[in-house]
């Protein structure tokens, strides 16, 4: 892949100043630059990422396409938050399984916001069914998580974040040698990306790294639910 810088300081500056003028005038006004410098650098991010993402695993797409792509769509939903802001100030992409329409897989994810970027994967809010076949899965197979986990590179590059329970699941035995992670409700992992690398022409190499180190993760999620990666 060749050497490409997609977002600038200007990009980040808009997007600050975005965050302070959420609303509508606002996003009417500017719209035309946000798309220049914003949207349109991510979309060609994403569509650059494919080919190196269909190495890591045959079965996960980056679809940049501006709707209904890997892109989060940029309208908030306020139904049943307090927050009535109308937009996503940031920018997020899911890059997804194949089956993702059919079922809740893991992904792969990045996330583009001054001073709080990041890029991992895994599987955030699993319905409860989903959910109990990890927690299973975990119990059946102890070895290959901590292997996928546990490994110098992955401790010193990535954090295990999401919500967990404050108690042993129902039914678990509390002592597990993995009950912290059996606690857990997200199954995920993620690096921190600063801005002057959000900036930089390492931006997709970087991220590409951060798929390949977290893939064993996702792998093993995979397995998990019996999709293939």
């Amino acid at each position: 892949m060749a050497a490409t810088t997609y977002f600038t300081p200007t990009s980040l500056k808009l997007m600050r100043e975005f965050a302070r003028n959420n609303n509508r005038e606002w996003f009417t006004e500017h719209k035309a630059r946000w798309e220049a410098v914003v949207r349109d650098p991510f979309l060609h991010l994403i569509g650059d990422l494919a080919a190196p993402l269909a190495r890591i695993s045959k079965h996960y797409r980056a679809d940049p396409r501006p709707h209904g792509g890997s892109m989060f769509r940029i309208y908030r939903d306020t139904r049943f938050a307090k927050d009535k802001t109308p937009y996503k100030t940031w920018l997020g992409a899911r890059l997804y399984h194949e089956r993702a329409p059919q079922v809740h897989a893991p992904l792969f994810y990045m996330h583009i916001q001054p001073g709080d970027s990041f890029a991992g994967g895994g599987l955030w809010h699993p319905e409860p069914p989903t959910l109990a076949r990890v927690r299973e899965f975990l119990i059946d197979n102890p070895a290959a998580w901590k292997k996928a986990t546990r490994g110098k590179k992955f401790l010193e590059t990535f954090h295990l974040g999401g919500e967990a329970l404050s108690r042993a699941p129902q039914g678990l035995d509390p002592a597990h040698e993995l009950i912290a992670d059996l606690k857990r409700k997200d199954f995920v992992a993620s690096r921190e990306l600063s801005d002057a690398q959000i900036t930089s022409a390492e931006l997709a190499p970087l991220l590409i790294e951060s798929f390949k180190g977290v893939a064993p993760l996702v792998d093993y999620l995979c397995a998990s639910l019996d999709l293939e990666f």
